[in-house]
């Protein structure tokens, strides 16, 4: 079974533009990511996916493997499975391009699925949600799965609702997707589904059609921090400098 990663990056970010360039510690954002999709081990190959020659040709001179991708793409999803339609493989992970300091475990632990269920079509995963705050936050999408590990429905309200008082476990949904090679390229071509559109979740659109999605919940920690302004860059940029000169 062959297993690629695939970085979507793009450009033009509203909040900071040129995001995958910026400077970390002596390296571009994409080629912290990029390494670090390369540290797991259900990986075969990674590559990234963008719209920019500029990023092109950063990813290229160290020593990378990009693929120029139409500007007109409306998700990282769709650039994904348009860089995969020219790749041999059997399952594609979409990598986060703005998480530098994911834990490149993550990525075998959304792939091993696969090795068990022949007729899987996706994978993701989930961790706790232990900070409160965390709970009514629009911008934490949650998850709730069956018994044996299937979603039942994504949401950036609390789910479950504790309708009576109890302790329960509330999941936080990760970005994280892998796909059949066979699904990702059906599912780019379902029109987007009413849930889909209510809560902008896309991968709500996999539920809706009527498809299975394994949730995995991860054993290990998640930071969460993805750069999206300059302050987060800043955030990465010390911890990188704190873990270079320790």
């Amino acid at each position: 079974m062959k297993v690629i990663g695939i970085i979507p990056a793009r450009y033009g970010s509203t909040r900071l533009e040129g995001k995958p360039l910026k400077d970390i510690c002596g390296k571009p954002m994409i080629q912290m990511v990029v390494e670090a999709a390369q540290r797991a081990e259900l990986l075969d190959q990674v590559y990234v996916a963008t719209d920019d020659r500029r990023i092109l040709s950063a990813v290229e001179q160290f020593g990378g493997q990009a693929r120029l991708t139409s500007p007109e793409h409306n998700t990282g999803t769709d650039r994904v499975a348009e860089v995969a339609a020219g790749l041999e493989a059997d399952i594609v992970v979409n990598v986060q391009g703005d998480e530098p300091l994911f834990n490149p475990a993550m990525i075998d632990e959304v792939v091993r699925p696969f090795l068990n269920e022949p007729d899987l079509p996706m994978s993701t995963l989930c961790v706790p949600i232990l900070e409160e705050d965390k709970l009514n936050s629009p911008h934490v999408v949650k998850v709730v799965f069956d018994q044996n590990g299937y979603a039942l429905y994504f949401s950036r309200s609390l789910i479950p609702y504790p309708r009576k008082k109890m302790d329960f476990p509330v999941y936080e949904h990760l970005g994280l997707y892998a796909y059949r090679k066979d699904f990702l390229m059906r599912y780019v071509q379902i029109p987007q589904t009413p849930l889909e559109k209510i809560e902008s979740l896309e991968q709500l659109r996999v539920l809706e059609s009527g498809y299975r999605l394994k949730v995995t919940a991860s054993a290990y920690p998640y930071e969460g921090l993805s750069v999206d302004t300059l302050e987060d860059l800043e955030k990465v940029r010390q911890i990188v400098r704190a873990q270079m000169e320790g």
